[in-house]
């Protein structure tokens, strides 16, 4: 439990940075144990603005993002821009002495990650990214399986990713754009490629990869959609893809397989793509005494484990049930958003040599890592699929690791 969540503890005040698609974690803040309250929204464009007043009624709504980095004003930033802005209105923030709640992925490029991460490093200033399925109930059940011994030694993970609502979610907007998104390996994918450097207690040291924009590329009608998010055109009945209108610019992958060398010899793959017509993620991790598999990765799913000698059996040895949200990582969102509200309530990133800092700055360097494996498989895919080695942390960096 935080140690400032009593009734008498001062409620943070909270400035939010973009109130588009993501806007809902901004709501959790309310729900969190530590007491804090959302005093500012800054978004350019007019509907955002209209629908933060509208959940945010006592807040100032403001266009401009200067006009919420004050640090006599606020005590933390989330931002919840597009990706391609990330470093551009983190790393103000944080030499404002600001800490920041940086929504996945860092940055676009490992480039940009590196800028940011130097950032906080040198102004000592707390930096958070949400990496929100690291704490889904699948990728909990999975590490406890793990943990629990009952696969042995992880040798191998196998990720296929099937992404029905791609189409809605990343071909009618920005993320299709190439000098936006960079690709989907970085939106995306960063969730995936984070949780397989956790489940495997290792980070990427080389990578390379193929994709192609099999689909949504042919889609003749293009359509601007000004003023709107993804709530705005999502549907089940766009189907199949290519019955809808796409973005003007689509040029992003919508079929992608990178390979995975991580440190310790593990192997890892990482499949995905976005014209499937169910929504889910399947991993299946290998070890040295078994191996699990989860079918279903919402609340309701369950993971197997097959550990005993056998022929084909679908039903495994064992069973574990996925206790999460039913429908999608709400639960992770909030659990997200109170980690980072208990960080800036207890200056745990400030005392280096703590536990908590060091805590924060792992966390950080596996956010990096996600963004280096997507950026440099992306140029392995659109290069002849040449392997690319994953380059050590700028020394500022890792001079703040323990």
């Amino acid at each position: 439990m935080p140690t400032n969540c009593d009734p008498t503890s001062p409620v943070l005040r909270i400035a939010v940075v973009g109130y588009g698609a993501r806007g809902g974690l901004a709501r959790l803040v309310a729900s969190a144990p530590v007491p804090a309250s959302v005093v500012a929204v800054a978004d350019p464009e007019p509907s955002a603005r209209a629908a933060a007043q509208n959940h945010f009624p006592d807040a100032d709504i403001v266009a401009a993002v200067e006009a919420v980095g004050r640090p006599d004003g606020i005590d933390a930033a989330i931002v919840l821009t597009p990706d391609d802005t990330h470093a551009d209105v983190a790393i103000p923030l944080l030499e404002a002495g600001i800490p920041v709640f940086l929504e996945k992925p860092m940055a676009i490029t490992l480039t940009e990650a590196d800028r940011i991460l130097a950032a906080a490093a040198t102004t000592g200033t707390g930096l958070f990214v949400g990496h929100n399925f690291r704490r889904t109930g699948v990728m909990k059940t999975l590490a406890r399986i793990i943990g629990d011994g009952l696969i042995g030694e992880v040798k191998t993970i196998w990720v296929r990713h099937f992404v029905g609502n791609g189409g809605d979610y990343y071909f009618r907007d920005w993320h299709a754009d190439r000098s936006r998104s960079n690709s989907l390996l970085l939106q995306k994918a960063s969730h995936d490629i984070d949780a397989i450097h956790g489940l495997a207690g290792a980070y990427t040291r080389r990578v390379t990869a193929m994709g192609e924009l099999s689909v949504y590329g042919a889609v003749a009608e293009r359509l601007e959609r000004p003023g709107q998010t993804m709530a705005d055109w999502f549907s089940y009945d766009n189907w199949p893809p290519q019955a809808s209108p796409v973005a003007p610019v689509v040029d992003v992958e919508d079929v992608s397989m990178v390979l995975m060398a991580l440190d310790g010899g593990i192997l890892a793959s990482y499949q995905q793509c976005h014209f499937s017509p169910d929504y889910w993620r399947n991993y299946t991790v290998i070890g040295t005494h078994g191996r699990a598999e989860n079918i279903g990765d919402t609340g309701g799913g369950v993971v197997r484990v097959w550990n005993r000698r056998r022929a084909w059996d679908p039903r495994g040895d064992l069973e574990f049930p996925i206790h999460a949200d039913p429908e999608g990582h709400a639960d992770a969102d909030q659990e997200t958003i109170d980690e980072f509200l208990e960080m800036v309530a207890n200056q745990s990133w400030s005392s280096p040599g703590a536990a908590g800092a060091a805590a924060a700055w792992e966390a950080l360097v596996a956010a990096r890592q996600a963004v280096a494996v997507g950026d440099l498989a992306t140029r392995s895919l659109r290069g002849g699929s040449v392997p690319m080695d994953v380059p050590p942390l700028p020394k500022v960096v890792a001079d703040r690791l323990p």
